[in-house]
Protein backbone atom coordinates (compact mmCIF):
# COMPACT_ATOMS: atom_id res chain seq x y z
CA UNK A 1 0.00 0.00 0.00
CA UNK A 2 3.18 2.49 1.18
CA UNK A 3 4.50 1.70 -2.46
CA UNK A 4 1.38 2.59 -4.31
CA UNK A 5 0.64 5.66 -2.10
CA UNK A 6 4.15 6.85 -3.38
CA UNK A 7 3.62 6.03 -7.15
CA UNK A 8 0.21 7.82 -6.98
CA UNK A 9 2.14 10.85 -5.77
CA UNK A 10 5.06 10.73 -7.75
CA UNK A 11 2.07 10.83 -11.23
CA UNK A 12 0.33 14.02 -9.55
CA UNK A 13 3.98 15.72 -9.38
CA UNK A 14 4.70 14.51 -12.72
CA UNK A 15 1.35 15.90 -14.25
CA UNK A 16 2.25 18.89 -12.43
CA UNK A 17 5.39 19.01 -13.98
CA UNK A 18 4.56 18.29 -17.77
CA UNK A 19 1.64 21.36 -17.54
CA UNK A 20 3.62 24.22 -16.23
CA UNK A 21 5.95 26.40 -18.75
CA UNK A 22 9.41 26.67 -18.55
CA UNK A 23 11.56 29.96 -18.46
CA UNK A 24 14.34 30.34 -20.21
CA UNK A 25 18.29 31.44 -18.82
CA UNK A 26 20.99 33.29 -20.68
CA UNK A 27 24.57 31.86 -21.01
CA UNK A 28 27.12 33.93 -20.19
CA UNK A 29 30.27 33.83 -21.68
CA UNK A 30 32.89 31.94 -19.05
CA UNK A 31 35.59 34.07 -19.61
CA UNK A 32 34.29 36.86 -17.65
CA UNK A 33 35.38 38.54 -14.79
CA UNK A 34 34.10 37.97 -11.39
CA UNK A 35 33.01 41.78 -11.34
CA UNK A 36 31.30 41.43 -14.85
CA UNK A 37 29.05 38.18 -14.04
CA UNK A 38 27.49 39.03 -10.84
CA UNK A 39 23.62 38.51 -10.39
CA UNK A 40 21.27 41.52 -10.70
CA UNK A 41 20.63 43.02 -7.50
CA UNK A 42 16.98 43.42 -6.85
CA UNK A 43 16.49 47.57 -6.16
CA UNK A 44 12.69 48.26 -5.21
CA UNK A 45 11.08 50.97 -6.90
CA UNK A 46 8.44 51.54 -4.14
CA UNK A 47 8.02 50.99 -0.56
CA UNK A 48 9.06 47.31 0.23
CA UNK A 49 5.21 47.25 2.04
CA UNK A 50 3.67 47.41 -0.90
CA UNK A 51 5.68 45.47 -3.11
CA UNK A 52 5.86 42.63 -0.39
CA UNK A 53 1.59 42.95 -0.61
CA UNK A 54 1.89 42.52 -4.57
CA UNK A 55 3.92 39.54 -4.53
CA UNK A 56 1.86 37.70 -1.65
CA UNK A 57 -0.60 38.11 -3.81
CA UNK A 58 0.69 36.71 -7.01
CA UNK A 59 1.73 33.89 -4.63
CA UNK A 60 -2.12 33.41 -3.53
CA UNK A 61 -3.00 33.11 -7.14
CA UNK A 62 -0.83 30.68 -8.25
CA UNK A 63 -1.87 28.63 -5.47
CA UNK A 64 -5.22 28.93 -5.75
CA UNK A 65 -4.81 28.20 -9.85
CA UNK A 66 -2.80 24.90 -11.59
CA UNK A 67 -0.30 24.53 -8.84
CA UNK A 68 3.28 25.64 -8.11
CA UNK A 69 5.07 24.05 -10.95
CA UNK A 70 8.75 22.53 -11.82
CA UNK A 71 9.57 22.90 -14.97
CA UNK A 72 13.37 22.21 -16.25
CA UNK A 73 12.65 22.26 -20.42
CA UNK A 74 15.84 23.50 -21.49
CA UNK A 75 17.66 22.97 -18.22
CA UNK A 76 21.13 21.06 -19.06
CA UNK A 77 22.26 19.04 -16.02
CA UNK A 78 25.50 17.55 -15.48
CA UNK A 79 25.78 14.67 -13.37
CA UNK A 80 28.69 13.31 -11.66
CA UNK A 81 28.73 9.89 -9.84
CA UNK A 82 26.03 7.75 -11.30
CA UNK A 83 27.49 3.87 -11.69
CA UNK A 84 24.15 1.60 -11.73
CA UNK A 85 20.24 3.13 -10.99
CA UNK A 86 20.02 2.29 -7.39
CA UNK A 87 21.93 5.63 -5.55
CA UNK A 88 20.74 8.56 -5.14
CA UNK A 89 22.45 9.81 -8.29
CA UNK A 90 20.14 7.83 -10.71
CA UNK A 91 17.26 9.08 -8.66
CA UNK A 92 18.11 12.50 -8.92
CA UNK A 93 18.76 12.00 -12.65
CA UNK A 94 15.00 10.60 -13.10
CA UNK A 95 13.52 13.34 -11.19
CA UNK A 96 15.53 16.15 -13.53
CA UNK A 97 14.24 13.98 -16.32
CA UNK A 98 10.45 14.21 -15.54
CA UNK A 99 10.71 18.07 -14.76
CA UNK A 100 12.55 18.12 -18.57
CA UNK A 101 15.69 18.58 -18.08
CA UNK A 102 18.68 17.20 -20.50
CA UNK A 103 20.68 14.87 -18.64
CA UNK A 104 24.30 13.98 -19.43
CA UNK A 105 26.28 11.46 -16.90
CA UNK A 106 30.02 11.27 -15.46
CA UNK A 107 30.82 7.96 -14.75
CA UNK A 108 33.68 6.68 -12.72
CA UNK A 109 35.62 5.32 -15.38
CA UNK A 110 36.12 1.47 -13.93
CA UNK A 111 32.33 0.71 -13.86
CA UNK A 112 31.63 2.93 -17.19
CA UNK A 113 32.10 -0.73 -19.59
CA UNK A 114 29.54 -2.33 -17.34
CA UNK A 115 26.99 0.57 -16.95
CA UNK A 116 27.12 1.54 -20.59
CA UNK A 117 26.62 -2.20 -21.24
CA UNK A 118 23.58 -2.29 -19.04
CA UNK A 119 22.20 0.80 -20.29
CA UNK A 120 22.42 -1.21 -24.19
CA UNK A 121 21.29 -4.33 -22.83
CA UNK A 122 17.78 -3.00 -21.21
CA UNK A 123 18.75 -3.31 -17.77
CA UNK A 124 17.71 -0.15 -16.68
CA UNK A 125 14.77 0.07 -18.31
CA UNK A 126 12.49 -0.54 -16.07
CA UNK A 127 13.87 2.07 -13.30
CA UNK A 128 14.12 4.39 -16.71
CA UNK A 129 10.98 4.62 -17.16
CA UNK A 130 9.23 7.84 -16.50
CA UNK A 131 5.24 8.81 -15.81
CA UNK A 132 4.33 9.57 -19.21
CA UNK A 133 5.57 5.68 -20.22
CA UNK A 134 8.70 7.19 -21.83
CA UNK A 135 12.31 6.08 -21.26
CA UNK A 136 14.98 8.77 -19.35
CA UNK A 137 17.15 9.24 -22.03
CA UNK A 138 20.83 10.37 -21.72
CA UNK A 139 22.29 13.09 -23.65
CA UNK A 140 25.90 12.31 -22.88
CA UNK A 141 27.83 9.63 -20.89
CA UNK A 142 31.33 10.60 -20.27
CA UNK A 143 33.99 8.72 -18.40
CA UNK A 144 35.52 10.86 -15.30
CA UNK A 145 37.43 9.74 -12.58
CA UNK A 146 36.94 13.48 -10.02
CA UNK A 147 39.91 12.69 -8.08
CA UNK A 148 41.85 13.84 -10.73
CA UNK A 149 41.90 17.58 -11.91
CA UNK A 150 44.34 17.16 -14.65
CA UNK A 151 46.00 14.68 -16.81
CA UNK A 152 49.01 15.50 -15.22
CA UNK A 153 48.17 14.52 -11.92
CA UNK A 154 46.94 11.30 -13.20
CA UNK A 155 49.87 8.63 -11.76
CA UNK A 156 51.75 6.30 -14.18
CA UNK A 157 50.24 2.95 -12.92
CA UNK A 158 46.68 4.46 -13.07
CA UNK A 159 47.36 5.30 -16.42
CA UNK A 160 48.60 1.50 -17.00
CA UNK A 161 45.61 0.11 -15.29
CA UNK A 162 43.72 -2.35 -17.26
CA UNK A 163 40.35 -0.70 -15.84
CA UNK A 164 41.00 2.34 -17.35
CA UNK A 165 42.48 0.66 -20.80
CA UNK A 166 40.45 2.58 -23.15
CA UNK A 167 39.24 5.88 -22.02
CA UNK A 168 40.55 8.89 -22.36
CA UNK A 169 39.83 12.71 -21.44
CA UNK A 170 38.69 11.29 -18.36
CA UNK A 171 39.93 14.12 -15.53
CA UNK A 172 37.86 16.73 -14.61
CA UNK A 173 39.06 19.20 -16.78
CA UNK A 174 39.25 16.94 -19.96
CA UNK A 175 35.74 16.27 -19.03
CA UNK A 176 34.35 20.05 -18.81
CA UNK A 177 36.51 20.60 -21.76
CA UNK A 178 33.79 17.98 -23.42
CA UNK A 179 30.48 19.17 -21.98
CA UNK A 180 31.51 22.67 -22.92
CA UNK A 181 32.16 21.04 -26.60
CA UNK A 182 29.33 19.30 -27.01
CA UNK A 183 26.90 21.39 -24.89
CA UNK A 184 28.18 25.07 -24.95
CA UNK A 185 26.81 25.54 -21.25
CA UNK A 186 25.23 23.60 -18.09
CA UNK A 187 22.44 25.06 -15.59
CA UNK A 188 22.30 21.88 -13.38
CA UNK A 189 25.62 20.25 -11.97
CA UNK A 190 25.17 17.28 -9.22
CA UNK A 191 27.66 16.20 -7.46
CA UNK A 192 27.01 12.20 -5.86
CA UNK A 193 30.61 11.46 -5.30
CA UNK A 194 31.71 9.44 -2.20
CA UNK A 195 34.29 6.96 -1.79
CA UNK A 196 37.11 6.11 1.61
CA UNK A 197 38.98 3.58 1.10
CA UNK A 198 39.26 3.02 4.22
CA UNK A 199 35.85 3.64 5.51
CA UNK A 200 35.54 0.50 7.61
CA UNK A 201 38.36 1.93 9.83
CA UNK A 202 38.05 3.47 12.89
CA UNK A 203 39.47 7.04 12.91
CA UNK A 204 42.12 6.29 15.52
CA UNK A 205 42.80 3.67 12.81
CA UNK A 206 43.31 5.18 9.57
CA UNK A 207 46.40 6.14 7.86
CA UNK A 208 47.26 9.47 6.60
CA UNK A 209 47.09 8.53 3.54
CA UNK A 210 43.23 6.68 3.58
CA UNK A 211 42.28 10.09 5.15
CA UNK A 212 43.50 12.04 1.94
CA UNK A 213 41.89 9.71 0.04
CA UNK A 214 38.75 10.42 1.35
CA UNK A 215 38.29 13.53 1.73
CA UNK A 216 39.70 14.30 -2.11
CA UNK A 217 37.46 11.86 -3.66
CA UNK A 218 34.45 13.21 -1.21
CA UNK A 219 35.12 16.65 -0.48
CA UNK A 220 37.61 17.84 -2.76
CA UNK A 221 36.22 16.51 -5.71
CA UNK A 222 33.06 19.21 -5.33
CA UNK A 223 35.41 21.96 -5.49
CA UNK A 224 37.35 20.68 -8.54
CA UNK A 225 34.33 20.20 -10.40
CA UNK A 226 32.85 23.57 -9.43
CA UNK A 227 36.36 25.32 -10.64
CA UNK A 228 35.99 23.22 -13.95
CA UNK A 229 32.36 23.41 -14.50
CA UNK A 230 31.15 26.87 -12.77
CA UNK A 231 32.77 28.63 -15.92
CA UNK A 232 30.30 26.93 -18.48
CA UNK A 233 27.12 27.12 -15.62
CA UNK A 234 24.66 29.84 -16.96
CA UNK A 235 23.93 32.45 -14.56
CA UNK A 236 20.55 31.68 -12.47
CA UNK A 237 22.01 27.90 -12.82
CA UNK A 238 22.52 25.43 -9.57
CA UNK A 239 25.00 22.93 -7.76
CA UNK A 240 24.13 20.43 -5.66
CA UNK A 241 26.10 17.82 -3.32
CA UNK A 242 25.33 14.54 -1.27
CA UNK A 243 26.25 14.90 2.61
CA UNK A 244 25.67 12.51 5.88
CA UNK A 245 24.94 13.04 9.21
CA UNK A 246 28.72 11.79 10.30
CA UNK A 247 29.33 15.24 9.48
CA UNK A 248 28.69 16.57 12.93
CA UNK A 249 27.81 13.48 14.66
CA UNK A 250 29.44 10.62 15.57
CA UNK A 251 28.33 7.34 13.80
CA UNK A 252 30.48 4.46 15.08
CA UNK A 253 31.84 2.65 12.31
CA UNK A 254 31.91 5.57 9.05
CA UNK A 255 35.45 5.96 9.51
CA UNK A 256 38.54 6.23 7.50
CA UNK A 257 38.40 9.89 6.83
CA UNK A 258 34.93 9.86 6.08
CA UNK A 259 32.88 11.75 8.44
CA UNK A 260 35.48 14.41 8.29
CA UNK A 261 34.93 14.54 4.73
CA UNK A 262 31.48 15.30 5.03
CA UNK A 263 32.15 18.02 7.27
CA UNK A 264 34.43 19.92 5.03
CA UNK A 265 31.85 19.57 1.89
CA UNK A 266 29.41 21.22 4.04
CA UNK A 267 31.68 23.93 5.10
CA UNK A 268 33.05 24.40 1.59
CA UNK A 269 28.99 24.36 0.34
CA UNK A 270 28.70 27.63 2.58
CA UNK A 271 32.25 29.27 0.95
CA UNK A 272 31.22 27.99 -2.66
CA UNK A 273 27.74 29.31 -2.50
CA UNK A 274 29.47 32.76 -1.73
CA UNK A 275 32.12 32.35 -4.38
CA UNK A 276 30.38 30.61 -7.41
CA UNK A 277 27.52 33.32 -6.59
CA UNK A 278 29.31 36.19 -6.74
CA UNK A 279 31.39 34.95 -9.52
CA UNK A 280 29.04 33.22 -11.85
CA UNK A 281 25.04 33.61 -10.15
CA UNK A 282 25.32 30.06 -9.29
CA UNK A 283 23.76 28.50 -6.10
CA UNK A 284 25.25 25.57 -4.14
CA UNK A 285 23.62 23.31 -1.66
CA UNK A 286 24.01 19.78 -0.04
CA UNK A 287 21.22 17.48 0.73
CA UNK A 288 22.14 15.22 4.10
CA UNK A 289 20.16 12.21 2.95
CA UNK A 290 19.44 9.29 5.13
CA UNK A 291 20.85 6.12 4.78
CA UNK A 292 19.74 4.10 1.48
CA UNK A 293 21.34 0.58 0.49
CA UNK A 294 22.48 1.72 -2.50
CA UNK A 295 25.35 -0.53 -3.66
CA UNK A 296 28.07 2.19 -2.85
CA UNK A 297 26.53 2.51 0.73
CA UNK A 298 26.99 -1.54 1.21
CA UNK A 299 30.60 -0.71 1.10
CA UNK A 300 30.47 0.43 4.75
CA UNK A 301 29.04 -2.68 5.97
CA UNK A 302 26.50 -2.21 8.02
CA UNK A 303 24.22 -0.10 6.05
CA UNK A 304 21.19 -2.60 6.95
CA UNK A 305 21.79 -1.82 10.51
CA UNK A 306 21.54 1.97 9.83
CA UNK A 307 18.23 1.50 7.94
CA UNK A 308 16.64 -0.14 10.73
CA UNK A 309 18.03 2.39 13.62
CA UNK A 310 16.61 4.69 11.28
CA UNK A 311 13.19 3.14 10.84
CA UNK A 312 12.69 2.35 14.32
CA UNK A 313 14.15 6.19 15.82
CA UNK A 314 13.30 8.84 13.18
CA UNK A 315 10.70 11.03 13.57
CA UNK A 316 8.30 9.42 10.85
CA UNK A 317 8.57 5.61 10.95
CA UNK A 318 9.50 4.61 7.22
CA UNK A 319 12.28 3.71 5.33
CA UNK A 320 13.77 6.34 3.42
CA UNK A 321 12.80 6.34 -0.72
CA UNK A 322 15.84 7.58 -3.46
CA UNK A 323 13.31 9.39 -4.77
CA UNK A 324 12.52 11.57 -1.79
CA UNK A 325 16.14 13.06 -1.72
CA UNK A 326 15.46 13.36 -5.86
CA UNK A 327 12.60 15.62 -5.39
CA UNK A 328 13.94 17.54 -2.80
CA UNK A 329 17.17 18.22 -4.71
CA UNK A 330 14.71 19.01 -8.45
CA UNK A 331 13.01 21.84 -6.42
CA UNK A 332 16.75 22.81 -5.27
CA UNK A 333 18.15 23.06 -8.82
CA UNK A 334 14.35 24.65 -10.17
CA UNK A 335 14.28 28.52 -10.02
CA UNK A 336 11.66 27.60 -7.24
CA UNK A 337 14.70 27.85 -4.87
CA UNK A 338 16.18 30.66 -6.11
CA UNK A 339 16.90 32.46 -2.72
CA UNK A 340 18.01 29.37 -1.26
CA UNK A 341 22.13 28.80 -1.11
CA UNK A 342 24.71 27.62 1.03
CA UNK A 343 22.37 25.16 3.12
CA UNK A 344 22.35 21.97 4.13
CA UNK A 345 18.80 20.59 3.72
CA UNK A 346 18.16 17.68 5.92
CA UNK A 347 16.57 14.48 3.75
CA UNK A 348 16.09 11.97 6.75
CA UNK A 349 12.60 11.55 7.73
CA UNK A 350 13.37 13.68 10.72
CA UNK A 351 16.39 11.15 12.05
CA UNK A 352 18.23 14.55 12.54
CA UNK A 353 16.24 16.05 15.04
CA UNK A 354 16.08 13.60 17.06
CA UNK A 355 18.30 13.65 20.43
CA UNK A 356 17.18 9.98 21.78
CA UNK A 357 17.04 6.49 21.03
CA UNK A 358 13.36 5.86 20.80
CA UNK A 359 14.67 1.71 20.82
CA UNK A 360 16.99 1.98 23.44
CA UNK A 361 16.90 -0.72 25.99
CA UNK A 362 17.37 1.97 28.53
CA UNK A 363 13.96 3.38 27.79
CA UNK A 364 12.07 0.05 29.01
CA UNK A 365 10.30 0.22 31.95
CA UNK A 366 9.02 -2.74 33.88
CA UNK A 367 5.40 -3.51 34.29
Amino acid sequence: MATQAVCKAQGVVASAIRSSVARPVASLSSAAPLQSRKANVFVPQRPMGLRSRKLTTVTSAAANGTGLPIDLRGKKAFIAGVADDQGFGWAIAKCLAEAGAEISLGVWVPALNIFETSLRRGKFDESRKLSNGSLMEFAHVYPMDAVFDTLEDVPQDVKENKRYAGSEGWTVSECAAKVGKDWGNVDILVHSLANGPEVQKPLLETSRRGYLAAMSASSYSFVSLLQRFGPLMTEGGAAISLTYIAADRVIPGYGGGMSSAKAALESDTKVLAYEAGRKYGVRVNTISAGPLGSRAAKAIGFIDDMIRYSYENAAMKKELAATEVGNVATFLLSPLASAVTGQTVYVDNGLSIMGLAMDSKTLERSA
